[in-house]
C-alpha cells in the first residue's frame, strides 16, 4: 500500500473510529513546542506527502518564477539560514512562484513557497524572514499534518469549500492525488497554530542573526491591509493567515522578550527585488489582460498582452495571455504560435502544454495534441486535459482509454468534469449498469417487496431492468425474480417498483437484494 493511501486509511479510520482510536493511539511530543499530543501522521508519512505533493502544488499556484534565478537563490538562502536554527530537521526547500497574489504556504515536511507578489509587499529581509519563519515553523510543528488528523481530507477528495481559487490559482482543475495538496495549501489554520507560528518563527529569527521586531512591523502591514479589504490581499495570504491586532501585540512582547539588534537586510533586499520591481508593470498588465478575457475582450487582452511583452519580453506568461487571446477569437494558428513561445520561454509549466493542446485538437493535429496533453499531465493532473485525452481516444475507436480518461475528469467540479461525467455514463452505463443507476429495497404495509431506483446521472435511461435475489443460509444469492422499469428514467430521477414478493415478517428483507442488469442511454 502506498503511504498516500496509507494516510488516508488512517485519517479515514480517525474519522470513523473517534474515541476508540484516540485511546489506542500514543501520543508523540511536538518537536517545536513541547507539548504532548496525539499523532495520527507518522513523519514517514508527513516527508511522502510534502514529497508528492510539492511540484503540482507549485504547477496549481503559478509554476516556478524563473525570470531571476538570482532572486530564487536568495530567498533560498534566507530560508535555510532560518532552517538550519529551527527546532526541527526537516528536508526544507523553498520556492518563489510565479504568481501575484501576496502569498506564502508550507506544506507537511518543510515544502514551503513564496510568491513573487508577496516579495514586493516586504520592505527588508528580516520581514522575508519572518515570513520563512513563521511557515517553516507550520511544518516544523506538524501544523499541516494536523489538519489532517482533525478530517481535513477523507479519502483523497478535495473538500471544495476549503478551496481558495482567484484567475491564477489553477487549484480547482487538479485531479486525483493532486487535489490534496490544493487543500492543504489553502486550509486555514487555527488561531493557536498561528500565534504559534509567530512566537517560535521570532525565534529562530533571532537565532539566525535578524531583528524579531520586523515581525511587529509586518503583522501591523497586514492588518492595516485587511482594513483596506485589497482584494488581492483578501485572496492570497489572508485566507489561510489572518491578521489580527492580537498577533501584532503578542509579536511585540515576544520582541521585547527577546531583545533588541539584529539584521535588517533592507539595501541587500531592494537590491534583490530590483528587477522584480522593474517588471511590476508588466504583470498588471498581464493580471489586467486576463480579467479582459474574462469579459469576453479578446482585442483588449492582445494589446495588454503585447504592452506587458514590451516591458518584459522574457515572460513565457505574456505569451500564454496571447495565445489565449487568439483562441478566444478563433485564430487558432496565431494562438498555437504563441503557446509555441510560450513553451520555448518556460518548458515546466503545466497549462502552456495544456492550452497549445486544445488549440491543437481544434487545428486536427490529433498526434501533437496528445504529446502535449501528455506532458500536460506529467507536470499536474487536470480535469481539462484527461477531458480532451478522452475525446481524442474516442475519436480513435479507443473507448476503454475514453472511458479511462472521462473518469479521471468527472471529479473535478467546473464544465469539463460535468461534460466528462456525462461522456463517461454515455460509454460506461450499458456495460456497467449497476455502477450508475441505485437500486434499494423496502417493503409497503403489506409486506409487499417494493424496489427503489435512483438516476443520479446527467443522462436518462431506459429498458432498466433489475433483479431481485434470496440469499440461503450460506450467503449464496438466487435470482426470484427480474422486472423491467416501464417507461424511462430521467436524469436525477426515482421511481418504486412493486414486485410480486410478500413478506410475513420485515426482517426476511434482510435477505433479499437487487441489482441493476441492464439499461440503455437514452441519446
Amino acid at each position: 500500500m502506498s503511504s498516500y493511501h496509507q494516510i488516508v486509511k488512517v485519517v479515514s479510520g480517525c474519522i470513523w473510529g473517534g474515541l476508540f482510536l484516540v485511546a489506542l493511539s500514543g501520543c508523540a511530543t511536538n518537536p517545536v513546542t513541547g507539548k504532548s499530543e496525539l499523532s495520527l501522521v507518522s513523519e514517514e508519512n508527513e516527508l511522502a506527502i510534502g514529497r508528492k505533493q510539492y511540484r503540482p502544488s507549485r504547477q496549481m499556484q503559478g509554476g516556478d518564477f524563473k525570470l531571476d534565478p538570482e532572486l530564487t537563490h536568495y530567498v533560498q538562502r534566507v530560508g535555510q539560514r532560518l532552517a538550519a536554527v529551527s527546532d526541527r530537521q526537516l528536508p526544507y526547500e523553498f520556492a518563489v512562484l510565479n504568481d501575484s497574489t501576496p502569498n506564502a504556504w508550507a506544506l507537511p515536511g518543510g515544502k514551503i513557497a513564496v510568491n513573487r507578489g508577496l516579495l514586493l509587499e516586504l520592505k527588508n529581509e528580516a520581514e522575508l524572514a519572518a515570513v520563512l519563519g513563521h511557515e517553516i515553523v507550520h511544518a516544523a510543528a506538524r501544523h499541516g499534518a494536523q489538519g489532517i488528523e482533525r478530517g481535513m481530507l477523507l479519502q483523497g477528495v478535495m473538500l471544495a469549500a476549503g478551496v481558495a481559487t482567484r484567475d491564477s490559482d489553477y487549484s480547482q482543475l487538479a485531479v486525483g492525488a493532486a487535489s490534496v495538496g490544493a487543500s492543504l495549501i489553502n486550509q486555514g489554520y487555527s488561531r493557536d497554530a498561528e500565534l504559534e507560528a509567530d512566537y517560535y518563527g521570532m525565534s529562530y529569527m533571532a537565532r539566525a542573526g535578524y531583528d524579531p521586531l520586523a515581525a511587529v512591523g509586518l503583522q501591523e502591514t497586514f492588518v492595516r491591509l485587511s482594513k483596506d479589504r485589497q482584494q488581492n490581499w483578501l485572496s492570497g495570504l489572508f485566507a489561510s493567515h489572518p491578521p489580527s491586532t492580537e498577533r501584532v501585540e503578542k509579536n511585540r512582547q515576544r520582541a521585547q522578550e527577546l531583545g533588541k539588534g539584529g539584521e535588517l537586510g533592507t539595501a541587500r533586499y531592494r537590491e534583490m527585488i530590483a528587477r522584480l520591481k522593474k517588471a511590476a508593470p508588466a504583470y498588471k498588465n498581464y493580471a489586467d489582460g486576463v480579467a479582459a478575457l474574462g469579459k469576453k475582450q479578446p482585442e483588449q487582452a492582445l494589446s495588454l498582452a503585447n504592452r506587458a511583452i514590451a516591458v518584459e519580453p522574457r515572460e513565457a506568461l505574456f505569451y500564454g495571455l496571447k495565445g489565449d487571446a487568439f483562441g478566444q477569437r478563433g485564430a487558432y494558428r496565431k494562438a498555437l504560435a504563441a503557446y509555441d513561445e510560450a513553451v520555448s520561454r518556460d518548458d515546466g509549466f503545466f497549462r502552456h502544454y495544456l492550452k497549445r493542446g486544445e488549440v491543437k485538437v481544434e487545428l486536427g493535429d490529433r498526434a501533437g495534441a496528445r504529446q502535449d496533453l501528455k506532458r500536460s499531465l506529467d507536470l499536474l493532473p487536470t480535469a481539462d486535459a484527461h477531458y480532451l485525452l478522452g475525446g481524442l481516444a474516442l475519436r480513435e475507436g479507443d473507448q476503454q482509454s475514453a472511458i479511462a480518461h472521462y473518469r479521471q475528469a468527472s471529479g473535478a467540479a467546473g464544465e469539463q468534469g460535468k461534460a466528462a461525467a456525462k461522456a463517461l455514463v454515455r460509454l460506461d452505463l450499458p456495460a456497467h449498469p449497476q455502477r450508475y443507476i441505485k437500486s434499494r429495497l423496502g417493503l409497503d404495509r403489506t409486506g409487499v417487496v417494493l424496489i427503489y431506483l435512483e438516476n443520479p446521472t446527467p443522462v436518462a435511461a431506459d429498458d432498466v431492468r433489475v433483479q431481485l435475489g434470496e440469499a440461503n443460509a450460506g450467503g449464496r444469492i438466487t435470482v426470484r425474480a427480474q422486472y423491467r422499469l416501464p417507461g424511462i428514467l430521467g436524469a436525477g430521477k426515482s421511481v418504486t417498483l412493486r414486485s410480486a414478493i410478500r413478506l410475513d415478517d420485515k426482517r426476511q428483507l434482510n435477505r433479499w437484494s437487487s441489482r441493476v442488469v441492464s439499461a440503455v442511454v437514452v441519446e
